[in-house]
């Protein structure tokens, strides 16, 4: 079994471990890494970790990666590493398009840039490897820093369509990449969510993923911007430092406490909440704040359970509430055909 199992809504379950230690998946060579969830974690320093990752069709016209054949989900896997890790990606094209993986936030060489313009991609049926580097923050003289690798980054197609990839991105070739520090604290369960122009891990609403946690659980959730709007990022109930990681480090840390941040094209971050933290269980909305997008169909829903997993009071009546709501879009096509009345979120309906 492995330790890591992704669903097509690109919420990571972390049964036993996370990635960083599912040496079963990831074929790690060297030290492995202790994780108790909830608390900070130990690595062996510099190891390399093998993946093979295969670029496959879905249905839908959707194109998406994954780490078994067969196995491809929008978004892909999340990939883990702590600095000063090495990730060597065996990507295996199957399809019959021109395509790639490339990354934010780690070093590479240009071989392993998949581009185009370096001549870095995978031919149709072709299987290429791809190495990203990562590296520990150092010390420079006049008492400065250089920061290392660890944040919340992403990786995508660059090639497939155009020499910037936009016809993978569209597709859905994209998935979340974390380079931690080591001691961070690691989650129970882990969301990436994906604005990509008016979708949400290309889906609307109200077919757009539901995530799912158990009150106090600690989720850890990685936004991914794509596409050519622009758009923000808010989560109803819950609320995370705009720094690193997500968490205050103390009394003195200046970061500002937030629940509403820009997502735009080509950006990403992360943060840890605890599910329900001060508001308690129940069917919490996350959505675009520009208006036009969300009355439009970029919103889903953030279902925290009571903390043995059972429905909260209210939580099915909001999920059927959001499930029979008919957005502008919707509304529109249904418009010139029927005249069936239609209702907001929040709403009665008439």
């Amino acid at each position: 079994m492995n330790d890591n199992v992704v669903n097509r809504d690109g919420e990571n379950h972390l049964r036993r471990r996370s990635l960083l230690a599912a040496a079963g998946v990831l074929g790690l060579t060297g030290g492995a890494v202790a994780v108790t969830r909830g608390e900070p974690a130990r690595a062996a320093a510099a190891v390399t970790k093998k993946i093979t990752i295969y670029a496959e069709n879905l249905p839908g016209g959707l194109i998406g990666y994954g780490l078994t054949r067969g196995g491809a989900t929008v978004p892909g896997p999340i990939l883990e590493m702590y600095e000063g890790d090495t990730l060597e990606i065996t990507l295996v094209n199957t399809t019959t398009q021109r395509l790639s993986i490339h990354p934010h936030g780690v070093d590479y060489s240009t071989e392993s840039d998949g581009s185009p313009f370096n001549d870095s991609f995978n031919a149709p049926g072709e299987t290429r490897t791809y190495t990203w580097r990562s590296h520990e923050m150092t010390t420079v003289a006049g008492r400065r820093f250089m920061p290392g690798s660890a944040g919340y980054w992403h990786y995508h197609d660059h090639a497939l369509g155009t020499d910037h990839g936009t016809g993978g991105l569209a597709k859905g070739l994209y998935g979340a990449l974390i380079v931690r520090r080591r001691g961070d604290v690691l989650p129970d369960k882990q969301i990436t969510v994906v604005f990509n122009d008016m979708l949400i891990n290309n889906r609307t609403a109200p077919n757009t993923p539901m995530f799912e946690a158990n009150l106090g659980q600690r989720v850890e959730w990685i936004a991914i911007g794509h596409g050519s709007l622009f758009h923000t990022f808010h989560l109803h109930a819950h609320r995370w430092a705009d720094n690193r990681t997500g968490m205050l480090e103390g009394p003195s840390d200046p970061s500002l406490v937030i629940d509403n941040k820009d997502l735009n094209p080509g950006s990403a971050f992360g943060f840890q909440v605890l599910a329900g933290e001060a508001v308690g269980p129940g069917a919490w909305m996350y959505h675009c704040h520009v208006q036009s997008h969300s009355d439009t169909g970029m919103a889903g829903i953030f279902l925290v359970r009571n903390a043995d997993g059972t429905m909260p009071p209210g939580a099915q009546e909001a999920i059927d509430r959001f499930q029979g709501h008919q957005h502008k879009a919707a509304s529109s096509a249904a418009a010139a055909t029927a005249t069936a009345p239609t209702h907001v979120h929040g709403g009665t309906g008439s």
